[in-house]
């Protein structure tokens, strides 16, 4: 299951060896409530009644896996292993720092199922970005798709995984701003939590000054792999624009740093699979389109749930760390070796 988002958790099951994926089943999401959404919005940077918010959001992910394997018709016996992310509430890996929070042994007692969590801590003393973590899933996924072949994920930031024909071929990095900027933007000026079918955007102009400044940072021009916290963007000249404009200029922020990143690839994808609440905004997929020279669509037209990939790939990560395969390689992390990692808590 995942709890990378701010908006709910997702969870659900696969069946897997670490290796390959035999079968995807049930998933579903559960919403936070407003309340508890700002309480862990008050812990981003680390700060803030950490341990009280830690143990209501692992109580929440244990009614979460119990409401999935009722969706499922399955016992607690059925389901060997639960791959446990937690929360970002620090991502800061130029200090050797990152900081999920989620209680993995109350999980395990809570469920009587045992736990792995604590997926980037190893990469990053292993000086890798701890992120992002889900392109070895992709790969996984993809084995029979033609290739070269980019994913793209926009969630709060956007990250791209690069599939490239030959076999072990895997570049990943976060491109730049996803739904979060905007998502901050519709909360603070619209009092809503996201731009509901991408509609004030679509009636917004774009600032063409406030977009260039904001592509004038210098993270466009590095190399991948790199990574991003979600708030390390802070575009001048927002703050003056009609909810419209800003909703339209974010949009273009964030698909202008998804275009940066296709030179610094090893070669042009032939095809973009998008996942992630990003592909559900009609702005921001014909922006895509409009931006990009190879054929965007989401990741259901090759029949993957956009919805539940995180999710899936916390389970095959799981069970990759049991079976201590490496969760992270050079090229989608910057570590200098492929590293395992994960913390395993019994039932």
């Amino acid at each position: 299951m995942s709890g990378t988002s701010l908006d709910g958790i997702d969870a659900a099951l696969i069946r897997s060896d670490g290796q390959s994926v035999f079968e995807r089943g049930s998933a579903l999401t559960q919403p936070y409530d407003l309340a508890f959404r700002e309480r862990l919005r008050g812990l981003l940077g680390g700060s803030g009644p950490v341990a009280e918010v830690e143990c209501e959001l692992t109580e929440r992910h244990a009614a979460a896996v119990e409401a999935l394997l009722s969706t499922a018709g399955l016992s607690r016996d059925a389901v060997s292993l639960v791959g446990f992310h937690g929360q970002t509430i620090l991502h800061a890996p130029d200090k050797r720092r990152t900081w999920q929070i989620g209680d993995g042994p109350l999980l395990a007692r809570l469920l009587g199922i045992s736990v792995v969590n604590d997926f980037r801590t190893a990469d990053v003393a292993a000086g890798g970005e701890g992120a992002p973590l889900v392109p070895v899933y992709q790969q996984a996924l993809a084995h029979a798709l033609a290739k070269p072949l980019a994913v793209l994920n926009i969630g709060g930031v956007s990250n791209v995984t690069w599939i490239g024909a030959e076999a072990g071929q895997l570049l990943a990095c976060d491109c730049g701003p996803g739904n979060a900027l905007l998502d901050d933007w519709m909360r603070l000026r619209a009092g809503q939590p996201f731009d509901d079918g991408g509609r004030a955007a679509a009636t917004g102009d774009v600032d063409v000054d406030m977009l260039a400044g904001a592509m004038a940072h210098p993270y466009f021009t590095r190399k991948p792999p790199k990574s991003l916290d979600r708030d390390a963007f802070q575009p001048e000249g927002l703050e003056a624009l009609s909810l419209e404009d800003g909703a339209a200029s974010l949009v273009a922020f964030t698909v202008e740093a998804i275009r940066a990143v296709v030179p610094l690839l090893p070669t042009a994808p032939r095809r973009w699979l998008v996942t992630g609440g990003g592909r559900k905004n009609p702005a921001i997929m014909a922006a895509l389109t409009a931006a990009l020279s190879a054929p965007v669509g989401p990741v259901e037209t090759v029949g993957w749930d956009g919805d539940a990939m995180e999710a899936e790939a916390f389970a095959f990560l799981a069970a990759r760390a049991l079976a201590e395969l490496p969760l992270t390689f050079p090229g989608t992390t910057g570590v200098s070796a492929p590293q395992t990692g994960g913390r395993l808590h019994q039932a």
